[in-house]
């Protein structure tokens, strides 16, 4: 019967009727939810927007994918006051030889850093040039964008080829057609060589922040060359000057990408790979990086995140929620009289009950639609201003109207109710 009631024309015509004789105070009290809402969806579009740059750039290594990476350990004492010292360190052959035959590996992808210096005639950039196996672009899930990849013929012809990152192909080649070009790679034991451009990657938005996505390289700025190439040009050795002396690193490779056979092995497979490395090595000269590990810490932290900017954000829904009840409480006793008469002419209590409750549906979902558009409004302004990409949730904007509704409702039930139970007699006589 009450439901009825509330969905009847008249009703509501008369709600409507009474909220525009208060143009003011309907809107300030509407406003709590409006700002309410406004910021739930705002609040959760931007930490939306956060934790999918990090898993982005997490998933961009690859969930069945453990990285061994070449670490440099502390120098010593002896070394740093040394005008010349060669260090020696991070993975070996041998130990690509160990994981390669442990169980659930599907392939294995090797990676050598011969430089950092690239230029195109006057142009020069700071990069990174490595040595790769043609698999490299599949096992790390990197698109081609334009030309082609690496190939095994590349290798076995020991070819002066290379893919350049998007980044790399921007600096070098600002108007230009990078294809078919001759970059040079300048290296301190071997001097400029020259390799020609074959590929160039696609633009990754994420790899790279913060921190290089996460112990991921900025992939916007690498050199691809063949593995062969690299170990026949530059050898193991890299040498590095910096304040009057002179530093001789030997790796023999900076990174190992091991690509298990499924998902459910991963994490196995970088336990079995941490004895492995833990057995030849005397010193801490690697780390282990298990993407599928990050990636689930990080949605952890993402849910977690969203329970407390939506909690955070709840607030001002429940502050907006107490405003239409206090609003509706004065109105109940500015309307006393008008409630005596009407129950007087035959108005039964649900009735009053209706007549109030469609006046704070009304101001709540009103204002649960003006806030949606409000934050989504804020999000993009965050967007534009500080270049933060934001992602509305769809959910979350559900969510925030349907509890804008059901707190509206809920906080206008009592005056309803209030002024349904006001003896008929002794609100006539209300003054």
């Amino acid at each position: 019967m009450l439901l009825r009631t509330l969905l009847s024309r008249e009703l509501i015509g008369l709600g409507l009727r009474d909220l525009r004789a208060h143009q003011l105070r309907s809107f300030l009290t509407a406003l709590g939810m409006i700002f309410g809402v406004g910021a739930v969806i705002c609040m959760l579009a931007i930490g939306e927007g956060a934790s999918a740059e990090q898993l982005e750039s997490i998933r961009l290594l690859g969930s069945e994918n453990i990285i061994v990476r070449s670490v440099e350990p502390p120098r010593s004492e002896e070394a740093s006051e040394a005008q010349t010292f060669v260090r020696k360190y991070g993975i070996k052959l041998e130990d690509i030889e160990r994981i390669s035959q442990l169980p659930h590996v599907k392939e294995l992808v090797k990676m050598r850093d011969v430089a950092s210096d690239i230029t195109y005639g006057a142009r020069r950039c700071d990069g990174t040039v490595l040595g790769t196996t043609e698999n490299f672009f599949d096992v790390v899930n990197v698109r081609v964008a334009r030309g082609r990849g690496l190939t095994p013929l590349d290798a076995q012809r020991h070819s002066k080829v290379c893919v350049i990152g998007q980044e790399v192909a921007r600096k070098l080649f600002v108007h230009g057609d990078p294809l078919g070009k001759t970059v040079s790679v300048i290296s301190r034991s071997t001097g400029p060589v020259p390799y020609e451009v074959v590929g160039v990657l696609g633009t990754l938005v994420t790899a790279g922040a913060p921190a290089k996505g996460i112990g991921a390289r900025n992939i916007n700025r690498d050199v691809y060359i063949p593995l062969s190439v690299a170990d026949l040009r530059y050898g193991d050795v890299k040498v590095k000057a910096q304040s009057g002396s002179r530093e001789i690193k030997e790796v023999q490779y900076s990174d190992v990408y091991v690509n298990a056979d499924a998902q459910e092995n991963v994490l196995g497979v970088s336990k079995s790979i941490e004895r492995v490395m833990r057995h030849g090595h005397r010193q801490l000269d690697y780390a282990i990086i298990v993407p599928l590990e990050l990636l689930q810490q990080a949605e952890q932290s993402k849910k977690i995140w969203q329970i407390v900017l939506g909690s955070i954000a709840g607030i001002s829904l429940l502050v907006g929620g107490i405003g239409i009840m206090n609003i509706m409480l004065a109105s109940v006793t500015e309307r006393t009289r008008e409630i005596g008469i009407r129950r007087a002419l035959g108005a039964k209590r649900y009735h009053i009950t209706a007549q109030f409750l469609v006046e704070t549906v009304i101001l709540s979902v009103s204002g649960g639609i003006i806030g949606i558009i409000v934050g989504i409004g804020f999000a993009s302004v965050v967007t534009w201003v500080v270049n933060w990409e934001t992602i509305i949730p769809w959910w979350g904007v559900i969510l925030s109207f349907m509890v804008s509704a059901v707190v509206g409702v809920s906080f206008g039930l009592y005056p309803a109710r209030a002024a349904a139970g006001l003896d008929p007699i002794e609100a006539l006589r209300y003054e």
